[in-house]
């Protein structure tokens, strides 16, 4: 019998048209058969409050709970002056809490960013790479997919044209896939 995993999706932008949930949909597309794969709407989490603890708001329960059910995470930031946004920073905080059980420890994570500017999310890709070791999350250091100039990197049906970032997308998956099935040995 194929055991079957979870894998959940973050971004930090909460456009429809976000360049950064197109890039989760392509790399989703690597995923075998056995994976199954969830986009989390961040949308909904209240600013992150210590008071709130004691009573946790339900889109943080569903979060939390979304986030217990995975096996790991694929993480596409985008880059806002320099860092993570203020959306996935939020959402990172409420699921690091002991309280909620930390449902992010010890999972793989991969990382990838895509921008219209030219440095591909690399200095915000540096910050959630800092916050990743904070949450004790197991990351795929190599390869780094930084996709500059996304705008121009998608069809019209959101399909990713870009031949080389296409083949660094399919080796960061092999090794988040590589992880996780280890992970669970």
């Amino acid at each position: 019998m194929t055991q079957s995993y979870h894998i959940v999706g973050l971004t930090g932008s909460l456009r429809k048209a976000s360049l950064n949930k197109t890039l989760l949909k392509n790399a989703a597309v690597f995923l075998p058969e056995n994976y199954t794969y969830t986009y989390a709407e961040l949308g909904d989490l209240p600013l992150y409050n210590q008071d709130l603890e004691e009573d946790l708001p339900e889109s943080v329960k569903q979060f939390a709970e979304l986030c217990s059910s995975a096996d790991g995470f694929l993480i596409s930031t985008p880059e806002y002056n320099g860092l993570i946004s203020g959306v996935l920073k939020n959402a990172l905080d409420w699921v690091s809490r002991k309280n909620i059980g930390a449902p992010l420890a010890t999972k793989p994570v991969a990382v990838m960013g895509a921008t219209p500017g030219p440095s591909g999310t690399a200095r915000a890709q540096t910050n959630l790479r800092q916050l990743i070791f904070a949450l004790d999350m197991d990351p795929v250091n190599r390869p780094e997919l930084k996709l500059a100039q996304a705008h121009m990197k998608f069809d019209d049906d959101g399909r990713l044209t870009d031949f080389a970032i296409l083949q660094v997308l399919q080796q960061l998956m092999d090794k988040f896939i590589h992880k996780i099935e280890r992970s669970k040995e």
